[in-house]
């Protein structure tokens, strides 16, 4: 359950939604609230004045349409943006494009009018409010930790849950550095991965650089690493391991070498230090007279690790290391219906968030999820016993989705941790059958060329689109309703699933509704972290080879902003006999002397494009066992 610091328009209370005039109000009290309406106001005049007749027509039916003040705000910084580059002499409209430049972040058009105070104005109706000391050196600024906080409670932080919530807030407010359940380590780790869902220059080191966003925080992070990896058996700080798993996440976005495969590795190792999963005799923590705290985070961390080394290994195909959790399960029912998740900073509805129900959720999919990553990553070739394992995981699947609460149904507009829990299901109904197909040259667009496909495999792939497509429907309804710029990253996985899903169809279609929405969607998505930039080169490239031999034919009628996304010099990806597959077993560096062979690359199925996805993002497990790193090796952040 996520508590409130304070009533806001944001998390109003019971008596305040009475009170509110739509779920678009927005106050007016303050300097800060003042300007932002006087900026506002003068822009609408600016703009019809201008004597654009279309884009005010377009901004008159924003508002009919009933849209909200940040609706009107968005469509006024692109519109100003055009009108003033063209009304400017020669020289500002350079000057404006040189300032998008310096302050383009993920979400996709930046703001005309950077706003570095933007952030303080937000913490106002951030719903908590933390303070940066004694936790980081990294700021001193309450509001900008605030800030960082609730972006991580409400995008990141419920698809896994390993923290207890109020737990963790309630001892950062009292600021004892010495706490079980907070400390500077978990803090900063907590601050740089929130960075990620942030869209202001404070979150960068370097405005605009996707890479350098939070490496502050994650500097100082990386100051306390060193000294958790000398924390053995039962002296194990659970705060230390739960910020070893945000740097997981946190390394595996940014793609250096294999530290998250390091990170989730000396996770896993201090999970079985302190007993909590992998132990033959499960702990019985009323025994051991652990307070109340004590138990449910440790609930918390044990399930939300187990979930997370499922995910990982089950999305590329590796056996899973965590065998069992040692501890009970925490109560499903703790969520009540009138607990709220709330889209801080965007300007939606709040909704019911029922996330132990969710948590509870997520460890039966677990279960399913660990079985099918020892089946298909074991190497097992018998066919007939795979055969039948496979379609035993797909019966406990549809049983699981069967079973979902009514409330989880996507017609019923569920908090995105629902949304993106439901995108699992269909990842892993995908790579359920990845290795039905993925021997074979499925790419091969030329149909006389193709080969007969048995049952089996068509089967596979029709299941595979079915899937794709639901969680094209899924994305849709995040965007809709949340946007994505925002979206927990697992989301980027499993629409990039999806994707390669539909190119390994016969009769893949780039014009496809669902395939054109997964690529728009992908290609947002991507702009949040160094490896999602890498992998949407590598599959904009498969994309143009898939089509290669067609002439490229297919590019001529798409709408000019999918053909931007997808399209390029014909001459980027070479021409050779072997069409899609001549860089196949060439994988990207990562830096800058090697950006040639990067734009050259493409996958050559679905279970090469696995396989570099894993390599960018974690490293390569086989790779990584029976290494030791030296002192100096837990270093991702540029040095101060």
């Amino acid at each position: 359950m996520l508590t409130l610091a304070e009533c806001t328009p944001l998390a109003p209370c019971r008596n305040c939604k009475k009170g509110l005039a739509s779920d678009h109000a927005i106050p007016a009290t303050g300097h800060q609230h003042s300007d932002y309406y006087r900026d506002l106001l003068s822009d609408m005049f600016n703009l019809i004045q201008s004597a654009n007749a279309p884009r005010t027509d377009e901004l008159l039916e924003i508002i009919r349409d009933r849209g909200s003040f940040q609706d009107v705000r968005s469509f006024l910084d692109r519109a100003l943006t055009v009108t003033h580059g063209s009304e400017q002499p020669e020289g500002a409209s350079h000057l404006i494009q040189k300032l998008q430049q310096e302050y383009e972040v993920e979400s996709g058009m930046p703001a005309f009018r950077p706003k570095v105070m933007d952030v303080h104005y937000l913490c106002d109706f951030a719903p908590f409010k933390v303070p940066a000391h004694p936790w980081t050196t990294a700021t001193d600024d309450d509001a900008l930790v605030s800030h960082l906080v609730s972006l991580y409670f409400a995008w990141d932080y419920p698809f896994y849950a390993f923290i207890d919530c109020d737990v963790f807030l309630q001892h950062m407010a009292r600021g004892d550095t010495y706490s079980d359940f907070c400390s500077p380590f978990l803090v900063n780790a907590l601050l740089a991965q929130a960075c990620h869902y942030s869209q202001y220059s404070e979150a960068y080191t370097v405005p605009g650089d996707v890479k350098t966003k939070g490496t502050d925080f994650l500097a100082e992070a990386e100051k306390y690493l060193e000294n958790s990896r000398y924390q053995k058996g039962s002296v194990v700080r659970l705060a230390s391991l739960q910020a070893t798993i945000i740097l997981y996440e946190m390394y595996s976005m940014a793609g250096i070498d294999d530290y998250g495969y390091m990170m989730l590795n000396h996770a896993l190792e201090m999970g079985e230090a302190l007993g909590i999963i992998n132990n033959p005799t499960p702990l019985d923590l009323a025994r051991l007279n652990y307070s109340d705290e004590m138990t449910m985070s440790l609930q918390r961390t044990a399930w939300g690790l187990f979930q997370i080394d499922t995910i990982v290994h089950a999305n590329f195909l590796r056996p899973s290391r965590v065998t069992d959790v040692s501890i009970e399960r925490s109560d499903r029912n703790t969520s009540k219906p009138t607990d709220l998740w709330i889209p801080y900073p965007i300007d939606r509805r709040p909704r019911p968030s029922w996330l132990s129900q969710c948590f509870d959720e997520a460890c039966e999919l677990s279960y399913i999820a660990r079985d099918i990553s020892r089946a298909l990553g074991s190497g097992e070739r018998d066919q007939a016993t795979l055969s039948q394992r496979k379609q035993e995981f797909y019966t406990n699947l549809r049983e699981w989705n069967a079973k979902l609460p009514v409330y989880f149904s996507p017609e019923r507009k569920p908090a995105p941790h629902i949304i993106i829990l439901q995108m699992r299901y269909h990842a892993l109904l995908i790579n359920l059958y990845c290795d039905s197909f993925s021997e074979k040259p499925p790419f091969d667009s030329i149909a006389n060329k193709r080969k007969r496909r048995d049952s089996l495999e068509s089967n596979s792939l029709e299941e595979a689109l079915r899937s794709a497509r639901s969680i094209s429907a899924l994305v849709q309804l995040h965007r809709d309703e949340y946007g994505i710029d925002r979206a927990h990253q697992f989301a980027m996985y499993a629409v990039m699933l999806a994707l390669f899903a539909f190119l390994e169809q016969r009769t893949f279609s780039v014009h496809d509704h669902d395939f054109r929405a997964l690529t728009s969607a992908f290609s947002v998505m991507s702009r949040r972290s160094h490896v999602g930039l890498k992998i949407f080169q590598v599959f904009r490239h498969s994309v143009r080879s898939r089509l290669r031999e067609d002439k490229l034919a297919d590019f001529a009628n798409l709408p000019s902003g999918l053909k931007e996304l997808l399209g390029d010099d014909p001459q980027a990806v070479p021409a050779s006999e072997g069409g899609y597959f001549e860089n196949a077993g060439k994988l990207v560096q990562g830096e800058a002397g090697d950006e040639g062979e990067e734009q050259q690359h493409v996958a050559s199925g679905i279970g090469d494009m696995l396989s570099m996805y894993e390599r960018l993002s974690l490293g390569k497990e086989e790779e990584f066992e029976g290494r030791q790193r030296s002192a100096d090796g837990f270093r991702f952040s540029p040095p101060r």
